[in-house]
């Protein structure tokens, strides 16, 4: 180089800016390879839509599970009516056989009686249809009042007549004109009796003794 020329006078670039960790600020990311930011954003929008269509049929398989049972349901309790509508048609309309079988036998009684043509055959027969009857009321806790000679009830006994007497106490029942019967504790039927009072003379007597004053006697 010949003394005298001068060096051409190169420009100097500026430096870069440190970042705050003193590195030199990298390039803007660049979006994913193969995805875009519509595609991101319509999964997003399905994905709630997927939820929703799942929890809907979710929803509707429950329902009809329970429409199912509820129908069945229904079923049983109309299958139970008419059941018990059946027993209960069945129970008035049968409901005395037994009875009635053991029945039989006082009719066949009875019957022969009445073809003995009277007498003493008659009369044998009849005591025997007694106590057949009687034998069928029992098996079936059928039982006679047993009323003469207690006092009124009247819950058990209908007063037919009052009878003045004084060799009963009043109130009590001193004839059966009909008797009542019970089936187990309850009343089939009232025993119609005549009941015993105080005679006239007895009742005057008394009220007389109430109605007279004590007179002192003098001192």
């Amino acid at each position: 180089m010949v003394d005298g020329e001068r060096k051409p006078e190169t420009e100097e670039l500026p430096e870069a800016e440190p970042g705050a960790d003193g590195e030199a600020p990298a390039d803007e990311a660049a979006p994913a390879p193969g995805a875009t930011d519509g595609e991101e954003a319509g999964e997003e929008a399905l994905d709630p839509l997927a939820e929703q269509a799942a929890r809907i049929a979710e929803l509707e398989a429950e329902a009809q599970t329970l429409r199912d049972e509820r129908l069945r349901a229904l079923a049983e309790v109309e299958n139970m009516r008419r059941r018990s509508e059946r027993e209960r048609r069945e129970a008035s309309r049968y409901g005395a056989t037994a009875l009635a079988r053991d029945l039989l036998g006082v009719a066949d009684n009875l019957r022969r009686a009445l073809a003995s043509g009277g007498g003493d055959g008659l009369l044998e027969g009849v005591e025997m249809v007694e106590r057949e009857l009687g034998a069928a009321f029992a098996r079936h806790h059928i039982a006679r009042i047993e009323a003469e000679g207690e006092r009124f009830d009247h819950n058990r006994h209908q007063a037919m007549f009052e009878m003045e007497t004084a060799d009963a106490e009043p109130g009590t029942v001193v004839q059966v004109v009909q008797d009542g019967y019970l089936l187990h504790d309850r009343l089939l039927r009232p025993a119609m009796v005549g009941v015993a009072k105080a005679p006239a003379a007895e009742k005057e007597a008394a009220s007389a003794n109430e109605e007279t004053p004590e007179v002192e006697e003098p001192e």
